[in-house]
C-alpha cells in the first residue's frame, strides 16, 4: 500500500498477463493458463484493502506487443473487473508495448499509462526500472521499482535449497542519479529516499537471485545506487532476512 495525497493505492509489479503463451514461444514450455487465479488474487487484494486506485509497476502484460489473442483476452477480463471498481495507473514497463493504444481510449480517465521514466504521485515515485527514472521520481521520498523480480536462494543444513520471492528495501546513493542527469549533486532536491524493489506478482516469472554470486541486476541504476549493507531482503510474509548480499 502507498498513501498518495490522501489516497490509498494498491501497488503491484510485474503482473505479466499471458505469461503462459510467452513461455510456449520463448522456451517451448507448455503450461495451462493461470489467468483466472491471477485475477482472483488481485481482486481479493482489492476486497481486503479497499484502495482508491491501483498502481501497476510495469509489465502488466508479458509478450512485448502481445495485446491480442489469449493475452489480450486476459487483459480484457482483468481490466474490466478492476476498472469497474478503481482507476488504474500503469507505470510503463518494457513488456507494455501496445497496451496504451488498446486500453486508454476504451477507459479514458480510468486507465492511465505513464512515461517509461516513471511518475511521482504525492511523495512517492514509481518507475518500472528498465530505464533511468525521471528527475521528479529521483526527488521523491520513497521510490518504488519493479522489473527485477528479486528472489533469494535459501539453503538448509544439508545443502538443500529453494528460491523465494523477496522484497528489497534500503537507502539510495545520489551520485549515480546526479551523474546520469548531468547535474551537480547539490542541485538535486534529495530527500534521502528509500528504494523498495517489488517482487513479481506473477509467480511463474523468473527473477534475479540477489544473494547468489554471478547473478546480475537488470536495471541500469542497480545495484550501483544501493547501499548494499543497509539494503535488506524481506520474504513475502514480511520476514526480515537482513542485508540481501549476506542472506
Amino acid at each position: 500500500m502507498a498513501r498518495i495525497d490522501g489516497e490509498r493505492a494498491l501497488v503491484v509489479a510485474d503482473y505479466h498477463a499471458g505469461i503462459e503463451i510467452g513461455l510456449r514461444y520463448e522456451r517451448g514450455v507448455e503450461l495451462e493458463s493461470n489467468a483466472a487465479v491471477r485475477r482472483v488474487r488481485l481482486l481479493g487484494l482489492l476486497d481486503r484493502v479497499d484502495p482508491d486506485r491501483v498502481v501497476v509497476l510495469g509489465d502488466l502484460g508479458h509478450r512485448i506487443g502481445g495485446t491480442e489473442g489469449v493475452e489480450g483476452e486476459e487483459l480484457d477480463e482483468l481490466l474490466e473487473a478492476v476498472l469497474d471498481r478503481v482507476p488504474v495507473t500503469l507505470v510503463y514497463g518494457n513488456h507494455d508495448t501496445g497496451i496504451s493504444d488498446r486500453f486508454e481510449p476504451e477507459y479514458p480517465d480510468r486507465f492511465v499509462v505513464t512515461e517509461p521514466t516513471g511518475v511521482r504521485l504525492g511523495r512517492v515515485g514509481f518507475v518500472h526500472g528498465h530505464t533511468w527514472p525521471a528527475r521528479e521520481v529521483v526527488e521523491s521520498e520513497v521510490i518504488c521499482v519493479g522489473h527485477e523480480h528479486p528472489a533469494v536462494r535459501l539453503e538448509d543444513s544439508v545443502g538443500g535449497g529453494r528460491k523465494e520471492r523477496a522484497w528489497l528495501r534500503g537507502p539510495l546513493r545520489r551520485e549515480p542519479f546526479a551523474e546520469h542527469l548531468g547535474v551537480d549533486i547539490a542541485d538535486l532536491d534529495w530527500r534521502d529516499p528509500d528504494i523498495v524493489v517489488f517482487p513479481a506478482f506473477n509467480d511463474r516469472s523468473g527473477g534475479t537471485w540477489v544473494n547468489v554470486e554471478g547473478q546480475g541486476f537488470l536495471s541500469p541504476f542497480l545495484p550501483d545506487a544501493l547501499v548494499d549493507d543497509a539494503t535488506d531482503a524481506f520474504l513475502l510474509d514480511g520476514t526480515r532476512l537482513g542485508p540481501y548480499r549476506s542472506v
